[in-house]
C-alpha cells in the first residue's frame, strides 16, 4: 500500500507532495520524509563483521615443547659415534692426559669452561674431587653415557647433546627419567634444578661432523 502525506497547512499548494515507500512488511506503516527518528526502536546489531578479540583469558601460553630423546647410539652419525668412542675410551683409562689427543685434533679445541684458555687438561684436573682428575673422566663417562638429543638443527650451534636433561622440562621427568639423573646428581641438586627451572650440571656437545665442541656445566 502507498500513501501520501499532505502538505502541512501554510505551504503553498505548488510545492508537491513527496512521499517515501516503506515497505508494507507485517502491516509497518509508510514513514514520511521529515518524521522524527523513533527513538524507541531497538538498535541494530548490523555493525559490520564481528572484529571483538577473544578474551584474554581465554589464550594460554604454549607448554613447553618436550624434545625427543635417543638412547640409540648406532643412530648417531659416524662421525658423531667415532669421537663418542674415543673420548669414552680416553676417559676410561684414568689417565686425562689420554684426551690431550682427541682435543688437539680439533678444528677448534673443546670449550670446557671460562678458565680453560691455558692448559685444558689441567683445568679438567681443577673441576675434578681428586686432585688426579679421575672423578671428572667418571662424570664425562657418565654424560656421554646417557641418552641424547639433537638440538639447534640448522645453525651453526647445532650438536648432539648429552644428558638430555639439558634440554628437557626438568619438572616433567618421569620417575625412571629421575633414576637416570640420579646417576649424574643428587636429590638434593634436584631440588635446586626444580626451583631455577634448569639442568645446570654438566654437559657434553659433538657436532653433527665430529668436532668436540664442548664439555661444561651450568646451564
Amino acid at each position: 500500500m502507498l500513501a501520501a502525506w499532505p502538505v502541512e497547512q501554510g505551504f503553498a499548494a505548488a510545492v508537491p507532495t513527496q512521499t517515501i515507500t516503506v515497505p508494507d512488511t507485517n502491516g509497518a506503516a509508510e514513514v514520511p520524509p521529515d518524521a522524527p527518528p523513533d527513538t524507541n526502536a531497538a538498535p541494530s546489531n548490523d555493525n559490520g563483521p564481528d572484529t571483538a578479540t577473544p578474551d584474554a583469558d581465554t589464550t594460554s601460553a604454549a607448554p613447553a615443547e618436550i624434545p625427543t630423546v635417543e638412547y640409540d647410539f648406532s643412530k648417531l652419525p659416524a662421525p658423531v659415534q667415532r669421537l663418542r668412542e674415543q673420548i669414552i675410551a680416553a676417559a676410561e683409562t684414568g689417565d686425562p692426559e689420554k684426551l690431550r689427543t682427541i682435543i688437539t685434533a680439533q678444528h677448534e679445541p673443546p670449550d670446557f669452561g671460562p678458565s680453560d684458555a691455558g692448559d685444558p687438561i689441567g683445568y679438567l684436573k681443577l673441576q675434578s674431587g681428586d686432585s688426579e682428575g679421575r672423578e671428572i673422566l667418571a662424570i664425562l663417562i657418565e654424560v656421554l653415557e646417557a641418552g641424547y638429543v639433537h638440538v639447534d638443527v640448522g645453525t651453526p650451534d647445532e650438536v648432539y647433546l648429552w644428558p638430555y636433561f639439558a634440554r628437557y622440562p626438568i619438572d616433567k621427568l618421569s620417575p625412571p627419567q629421575l633414576v637416570q639423573l640420579f646417576k649424574l646428581v643428587y636429590a638434593g641438586d634436584y631440588e635446586d634444578m626444580l626451583a631455577n627451572g634448569v639442568y645446570d650440571y654438566f654437559r657434553a656437545g659433538i657436532s653433527p661432523d665430529g668436532q668436540w665442541k664442548f664439555f661444561t656445566a651450568g646451564d
